[in-house]
């Protein structure tokens, strides 16, 4: 009889970073490893990653990381992880080879190279237990379920999936190996729950792929295109509808252009011939025969519209007569940010169509297909996955509702662990399973404080006071001198300015007067008297940095 333990690392009650760890015995198994970007309060951070502690500590131990799909939610991390400790990477031809671009780009990682491509035929026996795959529907090739055959049944991971029926081959479901592993048994259920809460429907990639062509036939001007550069499928949609329509297309984008090149190279992306033209080229075609492919950085268009529309893109501007169509639907943290975008490129002269005003497009189940998972699957236990907490528990709804008794379904947190033993699933505890934020080079060593110091910057500026002061002659050489940064106006703010000095002159003259002198309590006395002096007079809370400076006869010391 083995003992089983879940784990789910990240991406629940949260939007992204997917991670999930299934214990069998003594091996461990990862299933994706991927990262989130950061939401607005997140004050400078540019990626948000799991902490990979308790896999760090138990490396001996971890069979393989297992990943479902190419997207940066599901490999982004990868780098990260593999930087730290050598374990198997196990995922599809197009997968595997976009994981290596990710590892290739990062300094600490670019060495990996522990790399496996499996297929849907795929099952690799670890003993304690089996892997296996299976092919599901996404906006990306080569999307894949994972099963793991345990001797208790099966713990399934779907990954990111819609049912669609008519999907092209490449994209296809396999639903009659999703039917065989739901007849062998299914323990427990790992399912995204990203659309729980949408009852609408959303669109077939049939009529996607016409409302695209549609858009781009009867637009008499350039056409410039928004879309996420690793939704490979809306992409190859905009490139038939480009031939059709016989226009050039630009690709824009460095990051994007790999992407574009890859997919080409393994065949997962149908390219009609000489349809490409350089950003050079494109001088030579009036504007009704040309399609802008943009992506922006890290994938992201919509501040690559902006620049386009205020004229600060380094390669094009919005002109008179251009179509920007926005062919991805926004999250809710981008739908202000679109907005405003939109309203820029207006004022550029242009005009916007979004994808999403004739049809509601997705690359996640929804609650129809989440239930068809649900029936194919038929569960002991339940856990909703990928989602903020509201879309998890709608997720619960929909899975009780098809008879799995609440007590059976685990809306977990990040770190939680849930065991089976003895015939019962149940909590036991819990792992370090905190955010790590990366800034620049920097790897989990920005922290609360220093976000909180971003955020008190950003909103109330900083105040600086810098005094020269003898010690040995308990007397201020220099009177305090006091600079503002996105806090006051000095010039108009002089009474503010001169009651500050004055505070500061009085708490330096007591402590250079005081039998225990310390340099640290007297910064900490200036910004508390301080801090409270100019919440009172302003109702803002700056950060205040005290500069004491010792006067001597050779030179001066900071402190």
């Amino acid at each position: 009889m083995s003992t089983i333990k879940m784990i789910p690392f990240s991406g629940v009650r949260e939007n992204g970073k997917n991670m999930y760890v299934v214990e069998v015995d003594n091996d461990i198994f990862v299933l994706d490893c991927g990262l989130k970007y950061p939401e607005n309060e997140l004050l400078g951070i540019d990626i948000v990653i799991p902490d990979f502690t308790y896999l760090i500590e138990n490396a001996d131990r971890v069979a393989g990381v297992f990943l479902t799909h190419g997207h940066a939610d599901a490999i982004g991390a990868l780098p990260y992880l593999v930087s730290q400790m050598n374990v198997p990477v196990f995922g599809t031809e197009l997968t595997i080879e976009l994981a290596k671009l990710n590892v290739k780009d990062n300094d600490d990682s670019k060495k990996f190279n522990d790399f496996h491509v499996i297929d849907e035929h795929t099952e690799i026996d670890f003993g304690t237990a089996s892997v296996s795959f299976f092919r599901t529907t996404h906006t990306i090739p080569d999307s894949v379920g994972i099963s793991l055959k345990t001797d208790e049944g099966n713990v399934v991971y779907t990954g990111d999936f819609k049912f669609d029926p008519t999907a092209i081959p490449m994209y296809a479901t396999d639903y009659r190996r999703l039917a065989e592993i739901g007849s062998e048994g299914v323990l427990a259920l790992f399912s995204s729950s990203s659309n729980a809460e949408n009852a609408i429907q959303v669109a077939s990639e049939r009529d996607i792929a016409a409302e695209v062509y549609d858009t781009i036939k009867y637009w008499e001007g350039r056409i410039i295109v928004a879309c996420v550069a690793s939704n490979l499928q809306r992409v190859q949609q905009i490139l038939n509808a480009a031939k059709k329509a016989q226009r050039k297309v630009v690709l824009t984008g460095q990051d994007f252009e790999r992407i574009i090149r890859t997919a080409m190279r393994l065949g997962k992306l149908e390219v009609p011939e000489d349809l490409f033209v350089t950003l050079k080229e494109m001088k030579k075609y009036k504007p009704e025969e040309l399609i802008i492919l943009e992506t922006g950085r890290m994938g992201e268009p919509i501040k690559s519209l902006q620049k386009m529309a205020n004229g600060s893109h380094r390669n094009l501007r919005i002109e008179e007569g251009d179509l920007v169509y926005i062919t991805t639907t926004p999250t809710t943290a981008m739908e202000t940010t679109v907005a405003k975008t939109e309203d820029m490129v207006y004022r550029a002269g242009g005009t916007v169509k979004n994808i999403s005003e004739n049809l509601r497009v997705s690359g996640h189940a929804n609650p129809r297909d989440l239930q068809m998972m649900l029936n194919f699957m038929e569960p002991t236990y339940f856990i909703p996955v990928q989602g903020e907490y509201r879309q998890l528990a709608a997720h619960a709804d929909l899975a009780h509702e098809l008879g799995i008794a609440y007590k059976n379904i685990f809306i977990t947190g990040r770190g939680d662990v849930l065991e089976y033993k003895n015939k019962h699933l149940s909590s036991s505890g819990s792992v370090p399973a905190e955010n790590v934020m990366i800034d620049g080079i920097g790897v989990g060593d920005i922290g609360n404080i220093v976000l909180r110091d971003r955020k008190v910057l950003s909103e109330d500026g900083i105040f600086v006071i810098v005094v020269t002061i003898d010690r040995k002659g308990k007397k201020i050489v220099s009177a305090p001198q006091i600079t503002s940064r996105g806090f006051v106006y000095v010039k108009a703010s002089r009474d503010l300015m001169k009651e500050s000095s004055d505070i500061t002159e009085e708490i330096v003259v007591k402590h250079l007067h005081s039998d225990d002198f310390e340099w640290s309590k007297l910064k900490q006395d200036i910004r508390d008297k301080l801090s409270r002096y100019l919440f009172e007079q302003t109702k803002r809370r700056p950060v205040i940095l005290p500069v004491i400076m010792e006067a001597s006869q050779r030179r001066g010391r900071r402190k």
